[in-house]
């Protein structure tokens, strides 16, 4: 039995040896041209912060589609409303009627902003969400008849996400230009035990740290990711009319990276937005248990590598080719590379006899996959400890072996659903994941030391902050000590102080700000407490501070208004003019 299982291993080695080797080569291609992209757009300066808060705003449509998100849909459109800058958007949030606890909860938000909108179909679902997508167009479209406006942007977002504060100033931005902005996405942090969350850590850094932006180098599509994806009006417009009002095709199972597809091969200009440092980022909790991972990733391999195979073939440039081939290698690189490990794992034990003979006869062969395989986990260690810190990245080895399993169920659940539905004439089964919102907490424990956070996403090297600590006056901040030594930007500072204190970030003027709110409160109180009031709002008093609001500050307020009390942090730049020119 043993001398059998050798015999086979031995007559896989070649096969497997020279499949990993060209697609380690091609690994290696796929680096050269990221590391190209990256050189690429070092020469072109993206706009400062300044410049995009000041950018004129379009007016834009944010899609969410929704079945059974009753549980998470408040939270995420009351924290993404609070946190996002950007003040011409709406919510137009899709869902069934059959989906009752949904549409209630909707009809309550609906009530609660002027700028969320439930968008029904018309039918009981669930569908797909591409079909979900394409009436939420079609009510946005009743909308602006009815209210007489008009959206130029439309945005996807999904119940889960976390939207960065800035993400829809980046869209503004280059919407003038491109078709289709799409903004980077990645998991939000877990423990570091969560081993299949941690996959997804791993792959989505990679992706973003080098697909994307060697993609969009080589002028082949970008995917949509599905959120985070701004579309110009225009070209939404054009695929309607072209294809009877499916700007989202409904049968298709990964919906996003048709989209990218279909407008690549419309000559639409698509762009990556990837902004130094990559910390903006829409996020999301991806699956994490085992089962729920391959679920998901079924329903992906199913619309990524065969459904848009069969509907496009090998269609576009020579550069869209490539990355088509890169999309779909992995329903055979998968398998292989499980079987290659577990071949290798059998050869630790079997070491000798026709399986240690035919491993010296292609010795050199196996030291170059072995060299390739050590230098893919080292790179993918590189991408996630930019983007998680290095004990995330620690674990890569091991997540590597777990994604590999993952992947290879995945893809052959995938090749089994497609077949069994094409030989049944039946249409391939959308299946929808469950979501989780975080709560604030998760986001960001409160606990957290600044200077812990700064390194843990990449504001500042570790060694900064050793040297700022060891240098810091008494009574001295940490984030002014680090601004002292050039080390870090005001910008960057306020947005951790943001994170670390769940407090959202305004840019204010003073013409924006109505006199007569700004003078609500004493002025000794407002110098004592560093806060000014800017804005009220659904009950609410908003204040604006340029430091962390002192422990007894609500306490104290409470004594001058019944208002409950949010406060925002601004620049001190910006407070100072607020206070010279308002009081």
């Amino acid at each position: 039995m043993m001398e059998s299982a050798d015999g086979v291993a031995a007559l896989l080695l070649l096969p497997l040896a020279v499949w990993i080797l060209i697609s380690g080569l091609d690994d290696l291609a796929a680096d050269a041209a990221g590391l190209f992209a990256a050189i690429y757009w070092r020469g072109h300066p993206r706009p400062s912060r300044r410049e995009l808060l000041r950018h004129p705003q379009r007016r834009i449509a944010i899609f969410v589609p929704c079945w059974n998100e009753s549980e998470v849909i408040t939270s995420m459109i009351g924290a993404n409303r609070e946190r996002v800058l950007y003040t011409t958007y709406d919510f137009f949030v899709g869902t069934y009627p059959n989906d009752e606890r949904t549409v209630d909860v909707l009809g309550k938000l609906e009530r609660q902003y002027n700028n969320v909108h439930l968008a029904l179909c018309p039918h009981d679902g669930p569908t797909s969400k591409a079909d979900c997508l394409n009436w939420i167009y079609q009510c946005m479209l009743f909308f602006e008849q009815a209210n007489g406006i008009h959206f130029e942007i439309i945005v996807t977002h999904d119940a889960e996400d976390v939207i960065h504060t800035d993400s829809l100033h980046w869209i503004n931005w280059y919407s003038a230009e491109y078709q289709m902005v799409q903004i980077p996405v990645l998991p939000l942090p877990t423990p570091l035990t969560d081993w299949t969350h941690g996959v997804y850590c791993d792959e989505f850094s990679e992706y973003q740290c080098r697909d994307m932006p060697a993609r969009q180098w080589m002028g082949a599509f970008v995917p949509s990711n599905g959120v985070g994806t701004g579309f110009s009006r225009a070209a939404l417009d054009e695929l309607a009319a072209a294809e009877g009002n499916r700007i989202f095709e409904p049968v298709c199972l990964t919906e996003d990276y048709e989209n990218g597809l279909r407008l690549k091969l419309r000559h639409a200009k698509q762009m990556f937005v990837n902004v130094p440092g990559m910390r903006v980022a829409t996020r999301e909790y991806f699956p994490r248990t085992f089962a729920t991972a391959v679920r998901q990733r079924t329903r992906w391999v199913t619309g990524i590598a065969l459904q848009t195979w069969e509907r496009h073939g090998w269609s576009g440039s020579m550069a869209d080719r490539y990355w088509l081939w890169r999309d779909r290698k992995g329903l055979v690189g998968n398998p292989a590379s499980l079987l290659a490990n577990v071949i290798f794992a059998w050869s630790l034990f079997r070491h000798q006899g026709v399986l240690g003979q035919r491993i010296e006869e292609l010795a050199a062969v196996l030291g170059v996959t072995a060299a390739l395989g050590a230098y893919r986990i080292l790179f993918r260690g590189w991408c996630v400890g930019k983007r998680f810190g290095w004990k995330v990245a620690a674990g890569v080895p091991i997540r590597v072996v777990l994604a590999n399993c993952i992947n290879t169920l995945a893809g052959g659940h995938a090749l089994f659903n497609y077949v069994s539905a094409r030989l049944r004439g039946q249409p391939l089964r959308w299946v929808k994941t469950a979501h989780q919102y975080p709560t604030a907490a998760a986001l960001q424990p409160k606990h957290i030391l600044l200077g812990e956070l700064l390194v843990r996403n990449g504001y500042v090297p570790a060694a900064h902050l050793t040297e700022a600590l060891n240098t810091q006056k008494p009574g001295q901040k940490l984030g002014e000590r680090l601004m002292e030594l050039g080390y870090l930007g005001e910008e960057d500072l306020y947005e951790a102080l943001s994170l670390q204190t769940q407090l959202p970030q305004c840019s204010l003027e003073p013409a924006q700000v109505n006199p007569q709110i700004a003078r609500s409160l004493p002025r000794r109180i407002v110098e004592e407490l560093r806060v000014i009031p800017f804005r009220i709002e659904n009950g609410q008093l908003l204040l604006a501070t340029p430091t962390v609001p002192r422990v007894d500050s609500g306490e104290r307020l409470r004594c001058f208004t019944l208002l409950q009390i949010r406060f925002h942090l601004i620049y001190p730049t910006q407070y100072s003019e607020l206070v010279t020119q308002l009081l």
